[in-house]
C-alpha cells in the first residue's frame, strides 16, 4: 500500500485518469487535489474533470490569469452543480495561489472534458452556435427555433417529443459542420487577427454545439428504451472521449482526469437502472484503445461513509479485503479475489468494484471512512 502516486504513473502517460464510484462522497475530491498537488510539483499540467468543457473555460480564466471572481468562477464555471462541492471549491483557490507566482510556461490548466448534458435533459445548443458564429464575423441565420423544446425533460425522454431529427435540427447540423470547416480553412488569418486561445475557444464553443445535436439526435430515435439510453451514454462518452483527446493535444504534459469510475474504466460500463439494462463503453475504454500505454486508470474504492449512508463492507467483498489493510486512504496495485459487495442502494450512486473492473485497472484507491479521511 502507498500513498505515493508517483509509484503508479507509467513514464508514457499523458492522461491519468482517477476514479470515484459515487459523486456523493465529497473525500474523493480532496484526496484528488492532494495527489493533483503532488502531480504538479512532477510535471503534470492540467486537470480535466467531468464538468462542462466550455463552462469550464471561465474557471480556466480565473485561476490562471485572474480573470473574474472567486463567486464568479465557481457559479459560471461548473456544470451539474459541482461548483458548490468543498472539494472543487479547495482546488480553484489553490490553483490561483499557485499560479501567482510562476512563469507563463509553469501554468497550471483547468478544464472540462464533459457535455452539458443530464440523463434527462440537454439544453439547446445556440449560445455555443451563436459564439462561433460571431467569431468567424458571418451572417448566417442559426435555425434553433424556442430553446424551451431543446432542454425540456420529455425532448430526451420520449423520442417523439424530440426535435433532434426534424428538418430544422438537420440544417443547424449542416451549419454548424460548414462553420467548423470554416473555421480551420480560415485559422492562419483568424489566429492572426485574433490569437490561438481565441480561435481554440470559439472551436471549443462549436464542438460543443455539434455534439449537443448529436446528443439530441440520438434521443428522437425510436428504439428501445434501453437501447435508447445506452446509445446517449455512449454518445456523451463519445463526446468525453473527444475532448480528453484534444486536451492531450494541447496540454504541455500530462493531465490528471478526475470523473466517475464508470466513465474511466477501461472495461465495459453497465447499469441496471429502474427497468433499464445499460451498457457503453466509457471515454476511458475509447481514449486507451486509442491511446494505449499512454492512459492510466486508478479506479476509486470507498469502504463505508456517512455522507451517503454506507455501511461497512462485509469482510469477503473487494471493500471488506481492503478495508483490512488501508486504515484511512491508500493505493494498491492489486486486489486479491473476492466477490462484490451488494449493500449499496441507487440513493447512495455507489459503483462497487467487481472482477471486470480490476482485470483491467493499473490500482486501486481506496478511501476506509469517507467522512473521516485525513
Amino acid at each position: 500500500m502507498s500513498q505515493d502516486i508517483r509509484d503508479f504513473v507509467a513514464p508514457s502517460c499523458d492522461l491519468l485518469a482517477f476514479g470515484e464510484p459515487t459523486h456523493q462522497e465529497p473525500a474523493f475530491a480532496l484526496v484528488r487535489n492532494e495527489l493533483f498537488a503532488r502531480l504538479a510539483d512532477h510535471g503534470f499540467r492540467s486537470i480535466a474533470l467531468e464538468t462542462d468543457r466550455v463552462a469550464a473555460l471561465t474557471v480556466n480564466d480565473y485561476v490562471q490569469e485572474g480573470v473574474g471572481t472567486f463567486d464568479a468562477a465557481m457559479s459560471e464555471g461548473f456544470s451539474h452543480g459541482f461548483g458548490d462541492l468543498a472539494g472543487n471549491r479547495q482546488l480553484v483557490v489553490w490553483m490561483r495561489e499557485y499560479n501567482k507566482s510562476r512563469p507563463v510556461e509553469e501554468l497550471l490548466a483547468f478544464h472540462g472534458f464533459d457535455a452539458s448534458t443530464e440523463m434527462m435533459s440537454a439544453p439547446s445548443p445556440r449560445r455555443y452556435l451563436e459564439h462561433a458564429r460571431d467569431y468567424l464575423g458571418i451572417d448566417v441565420d442559426l435555425p434553433v427555433g424556442d430553446d424551451e423544446q431543446w432542454s425540456r425533460t420529455e425532448a430526451i425522454m420520449d423520442p417523439a417529443e424530440s426535435v433532434g431529427a426534424t428538418a430544422a435540427a438537420e440544417r443547424l447540423r449542416s451549419i454548424a459542420d460548414d462553420m467548423l470547416t470554416t473555421l480551420y480553412a480560415r485559422a492562419p488569418g483568424l489566429i492572426a487577427a485574433t490569437s490561438h486561445a481565441l480561435w481554440f475557444r470559439a472551436k471549443t464553443h462549436l464542438t460543443a454545439g455539434l455534439g449537443l445535436l448529436r446528443y439530441h439526435k440520438q434521443s428522437a430515435q425510436g428504439v428501445d428504451q434501453s437501447e435508447r439510453i445506452s446509445r446517449l451514454s455512449a454518445t456523451r462518452d463519445a463526446l468525453m472521449a473527444q475532448n480528453l483527446l484534444d486536451i492531450v493535444d494541447l496540454e504541455r504534459g500530462p493531465t490528471l482526469v478526475f470523473a466517475h469510475n464508470s466513465h474511466l474504466q477501461r472495461n465495459r460500463s453497465e447499469w441496471s437502472l429502474a427497468e433499464l439494462e445499460l451498457n457503453w463503453f466509457s471515454a476511458g475504454a475509447i481514449v486507451d484503445s486509442l491511446l494505449g500505454e499512454r492512459y492510466g486508470f486508478v479506479a476509486g474504492s470507498l469502504g463505508r461513509s456517512e455522507a451517503i449512508g454506507l455501511q461497512e463492507p462485509e469482510p469477503d467483498t473487494y471493500e471488506g479485503l481492503l478495508q483490512r489493510d488501508i486504515a484511512t486512504w491508500g493505493l494498491v496495485k492489486e486486489v486479491a479475489p473476492a466477490r462484490t459487495r451488494t449493500d449499496p442502494t441507487p440513493r447512495q450512486g455507489y459503483f462497487p468494484l467487481d472482477k471486470e473492473i480490476l482485470d483491467v485497472t493499473d490500482a486501486v484507491l481506496h478511501i476506509h471512512a469517507g467522512t473521516t479521511v485525513e
